[in-house]
Order: C-alpha cells, then structure tokens, then sequence
C-alpha cells in the first residue's frame, strides 16, 4: 500500500479512541474537599474523574447555587434530567468520519485528503462552539430560586458561574481547571496523520497504484 494511504488509513482510525477516552476533563479544588473533585466528558457519558462519585457531588453543587442538573447516568436513569443530544450526535459523526476516511483511502485521491481534513476541523470547531456555550447556558441559566443566591453588585442579577473552557477560573471558594483529554490528543494525530498523507501524496507522473 502506498505511504501516503497507509497514513490516510491510520488518520481515519484513530478517531476511534474517542470511544474509549475522554474528550475532556473539569477538575474542582477548594479548601473543603481534601481531594479534588474531577469529571470526565466522553462523546457518549459524563464520567467522575479523580474519585466515586465525583459527577454526583458537583451535580449536587451546582444545583445548591442554581446551575440546572447534570446528565449523569443516574440522573437520567431517575428522570431528573434528559441526557445531551450531543451524546448521541457525536457518536454518529466520529462513526460516519471514519467510513468516510476509509472510503477516501481507498480512493487514494490528494484532493479527497484534504476535503476529509476540512471536513474533520469544521466538525471540532462546531463540537468546541457547542462545549462553550453548553457550559455558557449552564453557568447563566441559574434557578432564581436557588439555595444560594449570590448577585453581582454592579447589576444586582444573579451571579453567573460559568467553567472555563480551557485553562483556569476561580469561582467562589472553588478553583476550576478545564483541560482536553486523552481523546483529544488522538485527534490530534489524526490531523498530523492525514497532513503526512498529504505530503507524501506520490507526484504526477509516479505510480499511483
């Protein structure tokens, strides 16, 4: 098989690892918790990240300052709450990504590896979009009725707790970091993957077979 669909084949492939790692992780530390509080975002399930039961405790969190319930198992399970569309949407893109990479492959043709490249950005810069304002929705979109009512001072609405997308915040008594996880990483490769497959593309006049 030539060099450049080898890379091609592999490229499409590794997007499947985003079936078993996480895509994202939201760690919590405050004077309270003696270990922090994590979760893991997967494409198909929130997950607790550094010990039992996380998701449950900062679902619990929120909702003590007004932030709507989180769509854990358990909470969907009990009917508290309706699992993300994006649970299901994701999956299928990641699926039809890769029949559409190995379809590429076998055609063996530059201009598709580049389409299928594109293709793959513009879906992780709308699934970025969508992470932020799924995190905008839930930090602004408080419960007036919330147990713990805290106003901003200058506007004197309730205050928004909103996560960070990447990188740190503070918010009350809590420090949050918001990083990619392992998944994103093999994404990652996937796009050097299918750019060596672009670059070592056979030029004219060699055997394309």
């Amino acid at each position: 098989m030539r060099k450049d669909k080898i890379f091609m084949l592999v490229g499409s492939l590794l997007l499947l690892f985003s079936f078993v790692f996480p895509l994202w992780k939201i760690t919590l530390l405050a004077p309270q918790y003696p270990e922090p509080l994590g979760m893991k975002i997967y494409i198909t399930h929130l997950a607790d990240g550094n010990q039992f039961n996380d998701v449950k405790n900062i679902d619990l969190l929120n909702h003590y300052i007004g932030m709507a319930h989180l769509p854990y198992k358990a909470n969907v399970e009990k009917g508290v709450v309706k699992p993300f569309k994006e649970f299901v949407i994701i999956p299928i893109v990641i699926v039809v990504l890769v029949i559409l990479g190995l379809i590429t492959t076998f055609i063996g043709k530059r201009k598709y590896y580049i389409y299928w490249l594109v293709l793959l950005i513009i879906s992780g810069i709308i699934g970025i979009l969508d992470f932020y304002n799924w995190l905008y929705v839930y930090g602004h979109n408080l419960d007036p009725n919330a147990i713990l009512k805290i106003t901003d001072k200058t506007t004197g609405k309730l205050m928004a707790y909103q996560p960070p997308l990447f990188g740190f915040k503070q918010m009350l008594n809590f420090q949050v970091y918001s990083y990619p996880s392992t998944a994103v990483y093999f994404i990652g490769l996937s796009v050097i993957f299918v750019l060596l497959a672009i670059k070592f593309y056979p030029p004219k006049g060699k055997n394309l077979a």
